[in-house]
């Protein structure tokens, strides 16, 4: 058997050393930090001017959306939501990269969408943004995950706590860990 050549050690001092992100990004988030705390204490019923706060932010929020208080948003300006979408309690959008949800969309309570990982093969585990869209009318049950680069088709039903690393068909449901096909909307 051939002797196996070990990987490189990582460079987490290099890891920390890595800018990844621009300037503008950096007063971005330092304004959101401020932003976030006026967009959680908008009382729960006052959908239009949370989506308004969000606008303020950069992010693209269609008419009619209801964003609950305590979605949890890493940078607006990197956040679509197309019109009559609905992001639930305790959703977590971090969206590292674009993170795009079409029109009619139902984001349920406790759903991460995860538009970020790292370069695990590189000796300093590079930031890698990935976009993760979710097409119109789809549903992301209650504490379901959506990963870096997953697109998600419109009409497709993601069940409670699944879990999507790779694309969604339209229409297709799914469930369970790696999600699987188990029926058609």
């Amino acid at each position: 058997m051939a002797e196996r050549t070990p990987p490189p050690a990582l460079d987490i001092e290099a890891n920390r050393k890595t800018a990844n992100y621009t300037p503008g990004e950096r007063r971005a988030r330092l304004a959101w930090a401020a932003g976030r705390l006026v967009f959680s204490a908008i009382p729960r019923p006052f959908f239009g001017l949370r989506s308004a706060w969000l606008r303020l932010f950069g992010a693209k929020i269609g008419k009619h959306c209801q964003i609950y208080p305590t979605v949890r948003i890493f940078l607006p300006s990197q956040l679509e939501i197309g019109a009559w979408s609905a992001i639930g309690d305790r959703v977590s959008l971090y969206n590292l990269g674009a993170i795009r949800i079409g029109e009619r969309v139902t984001v349920s309570q406790g759903a991460h969408l995860c538009a970020g990982t790292h370069d695990f093969r590189g000796p300093n585990m590079a930031l890698v943004r990935a976009r993760i869209t979710v097409g119109d009318e789809a549903w992301l049950c209650a504490d379901s995950f959506v990963g870096p680069e997953v697109t998600i088709g419109a009409r497709a039903v993601l069940g409670a706590r699944a879990v999507a690393v790779r694309d969604v068909a339209a229409g297709a449901i799914m469930a369970g860990n790696p999600a699987r096909q188990v029926g058609e909307r």
